[in-house]
């Protein structure tokens, strides 16, 4: 009950989130308005793909399996450090607003 969903602005979904997250899910037009101008407070957005992303990619996968292997991988070798960081980040983000 106390989970939310953050969503990232494509129309097309805004029905279905309707209907799966009533009331509960933040993003243009949504029931939790998320201003199409405002700062981006999701650490998901400025660390968490960025560094999956650099990982995955160190080399061009071969295929659709070794691209799901390099993801999960990826994300299980994040460190306790590397959350604590986050963390600390979004704090600051959250003061500088």
């Amino acid at each position: 009950d106390s989970t939310f969903f953050q969503q990232d602005g494509a129309p097309c979904h805004y029905a279905l989130l309707n209907a799966v997250f009533p009331d509960k899910w933040i993003g243009r037009h949504g029931p939790i308005a998320w201003p199409l101008c405002s700062p981006d407070l999701s650490p998901l957005d400025y660390v968490l793909w960025g560094y999956v992303k650099t990982v995955v990619y160190s080399s061009k996968p071969q295929s659709l399996d070794e691209l799901r292997a390099r993801i999960t991988s990826a994300i299980h070798e994040i460190t306790q450090q590397q959350l604590e960081n986050v963390f600390n980040e979004l704090e600051n983000r959250i003061e500088r607003c």
